[in-house]
């Protein structure tokens, strides 16, 4: 299970997510695949995530973390990406080197 924030530019509007398939959800989100706010906001970019096996532990993160202030959010990916890079690349390599769809249907 994975935690994640995405966002549409550096300090912009932050959503955070969990998901199972990092790769699927991001893309997803890249490729405007379901209505909603992340659609609406042009929120493509993953800029922060943490990796947990226990589904309840991520569930729990990611319901404290949406409780958070912003400025602390804002903190929390300076820390881990003060560039703000977005880290879409980095999870497809690092997942595979499979296909794109091979990781899609990955679980």
């Amino acid at each position: 299970m994975h935690v994640y924030i995405v966002t549409n530019k550096t300090a912009g509007t932050l959503y955070i997510g969990v998901t199972g398939n990092l790769v699927r959800r991001i893309f997803e989100h890249r490729n405007h695949a379901l209505p909603g706010f992340t659609n609406r906001y042009n929120l493509t970019r993953l800029v922060w995530y943490e990796s947990y096996n226990d589904p309840s532990a991520a569930i729990q993160r990611a319901k404290s973390l949406k409780r958070y202030a912003r400025t602390w959010k804002l903190d929390l990916v300076q820390k881990d990406n003060p560039n703000w890079r977005d880290l879409w690349s980095d999870i497809v390599q690092g997942s595979a080197h499979g296909s794109l769809d091979q990781l899609w249907r990955r679980g």
